[in-house]
């Protein structure tokens, strides 16, 4: 176990043996079937999840029902109600698995000694906080400019192991779309091919 957390880490900054048997120190390894929870909307979220094997969502309901999917997390991906997690507020977002899945968690109080005790998980955090934000600004800017076809290529594009792994009425979630509007589009752009 470990060995795709420490592997992500090593992408962005250098870890030393020293670094990682002390972030190895705060680290909980847990296992968890589909559709079992890990958060739950009204919660104080707890842990920043790194998935090591399988597939997560982070999703909200509205009023009626309907599921909001917010991010997807696979192997090599982290997940949490960033929000909730920092303020110790209750989450606005659920998370749960789409598949069996293997995970590494860090809580609270381990996420803010490890940002004292070792720099290089100080700065693999700000690194990754940095890209968390920049993408969610080019989903938005997405979200609000592009065509729902050219929104689901860039999708499929940039996630192609989502897009093969996850349910299809998921994507059309993510996309903002009902599933049957993701079906139409999906047909639009296989007979412009």
């Amino acid at each position: 176990m470990y060995e795709l957390f420490f592997e992500n880490i090593n992408k962005k900054v250098a870890l030393t043996e020293a670094d990682k048997a002390v972030i190895k120190t705060y680290l909980t390894p847990k296992k968890v079937r589909r559709k079992q929870y890990l958060l739950q909307e009204g919660d104080v979220c707890k842990n920043i999840i790194f998935v090591e094997k399988g597939a997560l969502r982070e999703y909200s309901l509205d009023e009626s029902g309907r599921e909001h999917i917010l991010q997807f997390a696979l192997e090599g991906w982290a997940i949490s109600d960033l929000y909730s997690f920092l303020t110790g507020e209750p989450a606005t977002y659920a998370i749960d698995a789409i598949e069996d899945s293997e995970l590494v968690l860090i809580g609270k109080s381990a996420h803010e000694e490890l940002l004292v005790k070792c720099r290089a998980y100080e700065t693999f955090t700000r690194l990754n906080i940095t890209g968390a934000y920049l993408a969610m600004q080019k989903r938005l800017t997405s979200t609000t400019s592009a065509s729902l076809e050219e929104r689901y290529e860039a999708f499929v594009a940039l996630y192609p192991h989502i897009a093969e792994r996850v349910p299809q009425h998921m994507i059309a979630s993510y996309l903002g779309l009902t599933p049957e509007t993701l079906s139409r589009v999906r047909k639009r752009i296989s007979q412009n091919k």
